[in-house]
């Protein structure tokens, strides 16, 4: 008879109904063709039983420790709760009580991605926070551009799964499987557009030109009065295809220049408030981990979430930016939070 390393669970089973019959250690080892050691040792095994777990003593954590820890978790915002602990100088606390605590005063969230501000970039956003101060921002487009993908932003596909469920599964899809480039604007309580981008066309100045020629200008710009196109400010971020001298000329020969055209500061997605309406539509497109299997139906469902945002809301997007430019001021130029 061979030994093996393990027994299976039906031979378990036999063992025990074996020995409540009266067979001894040696006769169950024949009767299952096993090795007699290992029939002993697993009877060994079974009639110690599990050892008795000794409980630790455990840390009580203090209100004036609490406090200590919450002032290190806002000064260490990606540290683990070992590293949050042990700069309060506060040991032997199990990682699942640390957790809870934590959770109380705070949340994991992912590290935003943003440009880094060096000096130049803060005092031209000082300066242009100083010369917009009085501007009545009722009267501006901000415009910018947004891409979808058929899946949406890596880390949204979470949500509650209920005990004894499996997870939904989702597809997989090689290169990403492409997106589709979208246009916007809005000024008060109205959103312009939204305009799809063709499909594999690159923005360059001539192809930007040319598309709000076909979209802004033919679709919105030319149904509007004469003194509204007069008060309009366009504002637009520094993509190339936007700042370069044929954008330039070209935006000024439409009656958009000088103070029509507003100059923006580099690195600053916080300061444009529509930043915050393609936020509003991708929580709407992409919830309860919703996917899309082709680039049209990403489409339509932009257009449905862009129909489902009222006039109020845009209203206080663009109603924010007072409060935005005192932000910069008051941040000497720094990111704020919108």
């Amino acid at each position: 008879m061979g030994q093996k390393k393990d027994l299976t669970g039906s031979e378990r089973s036999k063992i025990v109904r074996y020995l409540a019959e009266g067979c001894s250690s040696l006769k169950i080892a024949k009767l299952l063709k096993r090795d007699h050691r290992t029939i002993k040792r697993f009877i060994q095994n079974s009639q110690q039983g599990r050892k008795k777990r000794v409980e630790k003593p455990r840390h009580k954590v203090t209100a004036h420790e609490l406090r200590k820890v919450k002032r290190a978790a806002a000064k260490m915002p990606l540290a683990t709760s070992l590293a949050i602990f042990q700069s309060c100088n506060i040991t032997g606390v199990p990682k699942s009580t640390r957790c809870a605590i934590l959770r109380d005063m705070a949340k994991v969230r992912k590290a935003e991605r943003q440009p880094p501000l060096n000096k130049t970039h803060k005092l031209k956003r000082q300066d242009w926070a100083k010369k917009y101060l009085k501007t009545d921002f009722s009267k501006v487009l901000w415009t910018d551009k947004m891409r979808v993908s058929h899946d949406g932003p890596d880390g949204w596909a979470r949500g509650w799964i209920g005990k004894g469920q499996r997870a939904p599964v989702r597809l997989r899809r090689q290169q990403g499987g492409g997106g589709v480039l979208v246009w916007a604007g809005i000024i008060k309580d109205e959103l312009v557009g939204p305009f799809r981008v063709e499909d594999g066309v690159k923005l360059n100045s001539q192809s930007y030109c040319q598309f709000l020629e076909d979209s802004f200008f033919n679709q919105w710009y030319r149904k509007k009065s004469a003194s509204f196109k007069k008060n309009m400010i366009f504002m637009q971020d520094n993509a190339p295809s936007h700042a370069s001298k044929y954008s330039t000329a070209w935006l000024a020969r439409k009656g958009i220049k000088e103070e029509k055209l507003m100059t923006w500061p580099p690195c600053s997605p916080d300061l444009n408030p529509i930043e915050n309406l393609w936020s509003i539509i991708k929580c709407e497109i992409y919830k309860e981990g919703k996917q899309y299997t082709s680039l049209n139906s990403v489409w339509e469902a932009v257009v449905a979430a862009a129909r489902n945002v009222d006039g109020e809301q845009i209203k206080t997007l663009t109603e924010s930016m007072d409060g935005r430019l005192l932000s910069v001021l008051a941040k000497k130029g720094g990111y704020i939070g919108c």
